[in-house]
């Protein structure tokens, strides 16, 4: 049973001594069991435990305090080759005639980490796709917003031109191009902003996480999501409850998350004759709450099963990933993204929850 078991089984006496080492322990570690049998088990440890190790056992026989019996906990094994390697390891105890002894049940992690990276990798670039989409679904009101600062610096420096061909004087010519190179110089700081904010967005990167305040976030986000003609004439109502902790975040990632639910927003109350989304920022508990409304028709009952779930769109040109990858964020963050479809006079509210620093997950 020991030799066909698929997890490691170690049993050491009291002193540290392997008395029991099975086959897939040979294959783990690269020791055979000729090589282990006798030995302290020191020798399959990293340096950090190596040292440690007989203490653990002797302040257990002392106090019988349990810090790892009856409980698995992610440990560091060493092969024989010097390689360090991730594992699970549980540790239980039996009392024999010889005295105590220590059963070790042993999982190599090796293959679940590569898995965990992969996934990790794939919906980091998941998540990079659906803000190129969501950026490619306001190129044209990006090109718009880009070419006004463009033209106007152009504008001003022809002015310029003139402004010297004109000019008898040089003191003259000098006030009038000082006043429009300020001009100019506003312009082309739209422009590089856009620009930075753009690239900001859609640069792929890995998750960095530190403490923001959600409210400077939001506004952020939010001019962004503004530009084009679908925020035209849309009334604005925000409120910042005060004194809010910063949260522990990606500020981009959470950003992404807002920009789409501020384009969905505008895009809800596009029809009506008068168009209004609210937006609320305040604490809950240990988390800090984005919340947005709008004051369009609602969520269509035949949608909601399928809202947050990827490729599901009512939109003819979206790929439907914006709220499944929205939620998905919000949840790597030890968050949550919720929804009140809202409907019959009430619009929609979408809710984002996220830990407060210092209680992130």
């Amino acid at each position: 049973m020991l030799d066909t078991a698929v997890q490691g089984i170690i049993v050491i006496d009291q002193r540290g001594k392997i008395l029991v080492y099975n086959k897939a322990c040979e294959a783990m570690f690269g020791y055979t069991a000729e090589d282990a049998l006798g030995q302290n088990v020191r020798m399959i440890m990293t340096a950090a435990d190596r040292e440690a190790h007989d203490t653990y056992i002797s302040d257990y026989l002392d106090t019988g305090e349990r810090k790892i019996i009856g409980i698995g906990r992610a440990v560091e094994g060493r092969h024989k080759d010097g390689t360090e390697f991730p594992l699970e390891l549980s540790v239980g105890e039996a009392g024999t005639p010889d005295g105590r002894q220590f059963i070790g049940i042993l999982r190599d992690l090796r293959e679940q980490r590569a898995s965990e990276t992969r996934i990790k990798e794939l919906q980091d670039q998941l998540i990079h796709i659906a803000r190129v989409n969501a950026l490619d679904e306001m190129g044209a009101a990006l090109a718009h917003e880009l070419n006004q600062p463009l033209t106007a610096l152009t504008l001003y420096l022809q002015a310029g031109l003139r402004a010297l061909d004109r000019s008898s004087s040089e003191a003259s010519a000098q006030a009038v191009l000082r006043e429009i190179c300020d001009k100019a110089l506003r312009e082309s700081g739209r422009a590089g902003d856009i620009i930075q904010r753009i690239r900001r967005f859609v640069e792929k990167r890995e998750t960095e996480k530190r403490p923001v305040s959600l409210a400077t976030t939001a506004r952020e986000a939010t001019e962004f999501a503004n530009i084009g003609k679908l925020s035209q004439k849309v009334e604005w109502h925000g409120e910042v409850e005060p004194d809010l902790p910063d949260v522990l975040v990606d500020p981009v990632q959470i950003q992404q998350i807002i920009v789409n639910l501020v384009r969905n927003a505008l895009e809800a109350v596009a029809g009506k004759q008068r168009r209004i989304i609210r937006t609320r920022i305040f604490r809950s508990g240990d988390r800090v709450v984005y919340s947005i409304c709008d004051n369009g028709p609602g969520i269509a009952p035949e949608i909601i099963p399928d809202l947050f779930h990827a490729f599901a769109t009512s939109k003819s040109n979206g790929m439907g990933l914006g709220l499944a990858i929205s939620r998905s964020i919000a949840q790597n963050h030890g968050g949550e993204l919720e929804v009140e479809p809202g409907g019959n006079g009430r619009g929609a509210t979408f809710s984002l929850y996220l830990p407060a620093a210092g209680n992130s997950a």
